[in-house]
């Protein structure tokens, strides 16, 4: 057998800790995801529970890559080419909204979404202005009715660009008017959990 020269065997040590850490971070991060799967199915359980087990096309609560979405159906929520919100959206934004205070530990994004066809009125100069007022528009409800922190939300505006189908119908371009209200955690609070994870790790070791 070879033997290692003193050199060597530093570097071979060198390796063998250089693997350690990654296999502490692997694992820290795995427990991380973990951890954060627990919490969207706890908030996804918490959302169906307050909207009643709703089955209604008009209201649809789903997850996908971790990330929790209410999709607000635009013929619930507003009349067409309006920003006036109906009084049943109101009632499903009461509920959603009791969801979002009881986690506070969550951020939360409201999409708008329309369809492609151009909207003529005065004060609304395209379908972008209008994705963003929709959205602006929930955001106040959220806010001045029910009580969310401001500094949680995200208003944003999608406009036709991301259609779910193809807007080559009624039906199709109804199915690509809609709301989106996207509930995540904060990625700072993701990290720390990722070091909390490492630092435990370590402490093990």
């Amino acid at each position: 057998m070879a033997t290692l020269s003193k050199q060597e065997a530093v570097n071979l040590e060198k390796s063998l800790e250089q693997i350690k850490e990654q296999d502490l971070r692997i694992r820290s991060l795995h427990d991380a995801l973990t951890k954060k799967d627990s919490v969207t199915l706890a908030l996804v359980v918490s959302l169906k529970s307050s909207l009643g087990n709703l089955n209604d096309t008009d209201v649809v609560v789903n997850v996908e890559k971790s990330v929790v979405f209410i999709s607000l159906s635009d013929k619930m929520v507003f009349t067409s080419g309006s920003t006036d919100i109906s009084p049943r959206a109101k009632e499903v934004l009461a509920k959603v909204a009791t969801v979002i205070n009881a986690k506070p530990e969550m951020e939360v994004l409201v999409e708008g979404h329309t369809d492609n066809v151009p909207i003529v009125k005065e004060c609304i100069k395209d379908n972008w202005d209008l994705s963003v007022l929709r959205a602006t528009s929930i955001t106040r409800v959220l806010q001045k009715d029910y009580g969310v922190n401001p500094a949680r939300i995200t208003a944003g505006g999608r406009a036709e660009y991301v259609p779910l189908v193809n807007s080559d119908t009624p039906e199709a371009r109804s199915t690509n008017r809609r709301t989106r209200i996207v509930i995540l955690p904060k990625l700072d609070q993701f990290y720390e959990m990722v070091e909390d994870g490492l630092k435990q790790a370590s402490e093990q070791n």
